[in-house]
């Protein structure tokens, strides 16, 4: 699933992909944000995103299913 974070004060948005459901992002996207911590996720990739749940601008979920590119792709 693609993760859109808006970061306050910043102009260029984190974008990337997961493997994590909407549920889990949405889920600790909550607590970091109640709790006034960090939000930390894992990309597709095993790398972390860390970013402070106090400067948090937004957060988009994308789609959970890639579609495919090109013609005859459904």
């Amino acid at each position: 699933m693609e993760v859109k974070i808006g970061v306050q004060h910043v102009a260029r948005e984190i974008t990337f992909e997961t493997e994590a459901s909407a549920q889990d992002v949405a889920k600790a996207v909550s607590q970091a944000i109640e709790k006034n911590g960090l939000l930390t996720l894992t990309d597709d990739k095993g790398r972390q995103i860390i970013v402070p749940g106090n400067v948090l601008g937004y957060v988009s979920l994308g789609e959970s299913e890639r579609r495919g590119v090109g013609f005859g792709a459904l």
